[in-house]
């Protein structure tokens, strides 16, 4: 609680601070009466909703219907002001249009806050529960869903930010995170339960937000927007409202590609021309910089360089890379100096290794509980590990080389034998210049010149990437697969656009997902790894695990946390299935949905397509000829890459 507390009076004292005082006095009624429209529409909305259900039978089908198409009335307020509620308290919003009962994910910035409970409420917690299949519907159940979302409601007439929004600055900021959601979450089922209900919730969200863009412009017309950026949005609404209703026939890619992403563009240019700055946690890692939503730049996640972190010579860079390449390679850094990075993360294998389901242990007795996941595109998830356990790539360098199962080495002598090489010496001991804080060569040197190495192959596109960042042209299929991802098997409801990997906009925290994800391939038992729990415990973590990226992903096999499947056809089964409860597995946390749903053959492999197009063009890397040699000669047995 005292977290949570905590959390909401950051995010008003940060509004406050950041837009205060950075614009002079103008004429903002029209655009804050706009505002308080909404939440005065959205507010009159829900009273009425909680009304009816207080006179409202539950248990019988009519009185269900009755209160779910209040329930669809409510939802066209809530998403007319979505534009503002989503941005100014993101974690409030949870209360209006929380997808789940319960999230440990938090809407702050993860690395500075440990996940809490966060309890979900409003209109989708309320359509899902009388869409359900209780024996008996409690009224309560639903009173309390919405009394919740009242009393969120009631937050954002708050004073403060009433302040921001007398300033023109938050606009753009609101404005951007609404771009990248039409790109990642509106158009899918993330949360929107009546999956009917997508395209027109979309087409009248377009039209509340073109108003709000109207009254914007009349009150802060030195800020307003672009004349290039109306005339888009306007073709925008126009090709939504050509659309079919279905979102399983709506065209997503052109979507994307002809609108959402060029109006990004011209939104980012209006954030730099008129010098709109932020200490809002929700800009946070966002660039202000990058043009398109495909750009690899587009938010901050990891210091690559670690304590190099303030190097910007290229020489002095590539003489840290070529270290970090070397010990990449060097078993010197495994405690029986068999064992290499590269053993496990193979650079021929797209920095994975595609010939086990999971890695031996250290010891050669057996093998490891989870497999060894792609090194390219970490660098893209803020969280790091199957559970989350980790914040950095240092830190979870650190930990494999200590881990008995892994590497099984001990910091301390693994920079005396680092060292023992006069090649090693002789460059980490230039690179001792550059972190003057540190009186010798420790660990962290050796750790951070590695991932420096290995982060340099995410910076490589995909076909996919390159028809939104270059224009080039992509196959039809491809196209078809993408929307059926979108829609039809609900991929993009956990695989976020622009890395197709658990973090959503603002690109902020990691999604973890409970899949029932079996021990075998006969479904016979769900696999006992906890995942998440080991690192968060609690009931809805158990058996959770960090969403990764699918970039890449044909070239990236076994699949699962636990190599189980070799295939992705298995892996599209699986999901069609309804993932282990759908196998009649026992996994009561099931985020999942259990329902089977069934794609024609031709989607899936329209689907396999579009997932084809998400593979990276990146370089093989080579092997180096040899090892730096070491003073101490029973170090000079070891075999570039390791043993095993």
């Amino acid at each position: 609680m005292h977290m949570k507390l905590t959390a909401t009076i950051l995010i008003l004292v940060v509004i406050v601070t950041a837009f205060a005082f950075r614009h002079p006095a103008n004429n903002g009624k029209a655009y804050t009466d706009n505002y308080n429209k909404h939440i005065d529409a959205l507010e009159k909305s829900e009273q009425s909703l909680l009304q009816l259900i207080r006179h409202t039978d539950v248990n019988t089908a009519a009185g269900r219907d009755q209160l779910i198409n209040k329930i669809h009335e409510c939802r066209l307020s809530l998403k007319a002001s979505d534009f503002w509620t989503r941005y100014l308290l993101p974690e409030t919003y949870k209360k209006l249009n929380g997808p789940l009962p319960v999230e440990w994910e938090n809407e702050v910035f993860e690395k500075y806050e440990q996940p809490y409970r966060l309890t979900g409420a409003g209109l989708s917690l309320a359509e899902i529960y009388l869409n359900g299949e209780e024996e008996k519907f409690a009224a309560d159940t639903l009173i309390s869903l919405v009394e919740n979302s009242l009393s969120g409601v009631a937050a954002y007439r708050s004073d403060s930010l009433a302040q921001a929004l007398n300033k023109p600055d938050h606009f753009f900021l609101a404005n951007r995170l609404f771009l990248l959601n039409l790109a990642a979450i509106y158009t899918t089922a993330f949360e929107t339960p009546d999956t009917s209900r997508v395209i027109p919730e979309l087409r009248f969200m377009l039209q509340a937000t073109g108003d709000i863009y109207k009254t914007f412009d009349q009150a802060f017309p030195d800020r307003s927007l672009s004349v290039p950026y109306h005339q888009r949005y306007d073709e925008m609404i126009r090709f939504v409202n050509s659309q079919p209703d279905a979102y399983s026939l709506f065209d997503h890619f052109t979507f994307i590609r002809d609108y959402v992403n060029p109006l990004f563009g011209f939104n980012q240019e209006m954030i730099r021309a008129y010098g709109i700055s932020s200490r809002h946690y929700y800009d946070y890692a966002l660039s202000d910089t990058v043009h398109s939503i495909f750009d690899k730049a587009l938010f901050t996640s990891h210091q690559i360089k670690g304590v190099y972190a303030f190097v910007d010579d290229p020489e002095v860079l590539f003489d840290i890379k070529e270290a970090g390449r070397l010990l990449f390679y060097d078993p010197i850094l495994s405690g029986n100096l068999s064992r290499s990075c590269a053993s496990c993360h193979r650079p021929d294998m797209f920095f994975a290794d595609t010939t086990r389901a999971t890695p031996f242990l250290f010891n050669h007795q057996g093998s490891m509980t989870r497999n060894a996941p792609t090194l390219i595109n970490s660098v893209y998830n803020h969280l790091l590990m199957a559970d989350g356990s980790h914040m950095s790539l240092q830190l979870q360098g650190k930990a494999v080389m200590g881990h008995p199962d892994e590497m099984n080495g001990i910091a301390d002598s693994l920079v005396e034998r680092v060292m023992s090489c006069k090649e090693y010496e002789k460059v980490f001991k230039r690179l001792l210049r550059y972190t003057p804080e540190e009186k010798k060569v420790n660990i962290d040197h050796i750790i951070s010149a590695i991932t420096y190495y290995y982060a340099g192959f995410s910076k490589y596109y995909a076909p996919f990437d390159n028809a939104f960042n270059k224009g080039n042209s992509i196959d039809a299929e491809v196209k078809t697969g993408f929307t059926i991802f979108m829609s039809k098997a609900k991929c993009g409801t956990c695989h976020f656009v622009p890395h197709f990997n658990g973090l959503k906009p603002p690109y902020l925290a990691s999604e973890f997902e409970v899949l029932g994800v079996p021990a075998d391939t006969a479904f016979r038992q769900l696999s006992p790894d906890s995942g998440r729990y080991l690192a968060c415990p609690a009931p809805e973590t158990l058996h959770a695990f960090r969403t990764g990226s699918l970039r890449n992903i044909q070239h990236t096999a076994p699949y699962m946390h636990n190599g189980i499947f070799r295939t992705l056809e298995e892996v599209i089964q699986f999901y069609e299935d309804g993932g282990g409860a759908g196998r009649g597995l026992d996994v009561p946390n099931q985020t999942l949905d259990k329902a089977p749903f069934k794609l024609t053959v031709p989607e899936k492999k329209a689907l396999l397509a579009f997932l084809g197009s998400l593979n990276e063009a990146v370089v093989a890397d080579k092997a180096p000829g040899k090892l730096p040699a070491s003073k101490v000669k029973r170090y000079n047995d070891r075999k570039i890459g390791g043993e095993y």
